[in-house]
């Protein structure tokens, strides 16, 4: 018998966040659910413990969220790679944040390059977790501090191409590495939360990226951050 839940589909509720959780042992699956679902607006709608499993049940239920696990029936964590890959781009508009155990530099970068938008590590603390599912189902992106510390690391001296970030640029794209919200970076650069879209917008179409996440890889490997 296999773990997978497909529950019947019911009415989506105004702001509701729709997850599904991607992982091999019931008993995380089964934690994360108690937590998550004592948040407002937070609602587990399926759960799976393998890269078909999981195929499926997305398939059919259409969650804002895919919670990832990357090490799923094998030791190998390229399986969850490849499903990160399958899920982004058979479901555009699911955001697909990777939950793990582990912190390598090589997984963090090429998670971002299969689609996902956030990466956190499973010891990070409940609060620090349901808000990256929150920024995540706003499109934003949504890294642990030390996740964002291995994106930047993965600099590999190249130069930028094409047009010149401005310097203001670079600060909204160096929070943005952080995997903070539009409205907090306002605050921190002292700007409004519209000021920072634009800029957001500016960055994006500079780099030829679609997506928060794609900008910090893509300036990672130009050394702009």
């Amino acid at each position: 018998m296999t773990d997978i839940r497909i529950p019947a589909r019911a009415a989506v509720r105004r702001g509701e966040v729709r997850i599904v959780l991607v992982d091999d042992h019931a008993i995380v699956r089964q934690g994360l659910r108690s937590v998550l679902e004592r948040e407002p607006q937070l609602s587990i709608v399926g759960e799976a413990s393998s890269a078909p499993e999981a195929l499926a049940v997305v398939a059919h239920e259409r969650p804002s969220i895919v919670l990832l696990d990357l090490k799923l029936s094998t030791s190998s964590d390229s399986e969850g790679l490849q499903l990160c890959r399958q899920l982004t781009q058979a479901h555009p508009g699911v955001g697909v944040l990777v939950l793990t155990t582990f912190l390598d530099d090589r997984l963090v970068v090429e998670a971002v390059h299969a689609g996902a938008r956030g990466y956190v590590v499973k010891d990070v603390d409940t609060t620090e977790l349901i808000a990256a599912i929150r920024a995540v189902s706003r499109g934003e992106s949504a890294f642990d501090s030390r996740s964002a510390a291995a994106v930047v690391r993965s600099l590999n001296g190249q130069q930028p191409h094409g047009e010149t970030l401005t310097g203001r640029e670079l600060d909204v794209l160096r929070l943005l590495a952080r995997g903070m919200s539009n409205r907090t970076i306002g605050k921190e650069l002292f700007i409004s939360e519209t000021t920072v879209k634009f800029h957001v917008g500016n960055l994006m179409r500079k780099l030829d990226v679609s997506r928060r996440a794609e900008a910090v890889y893509a300036a990672s490997k130009m050394g702009l951050i």
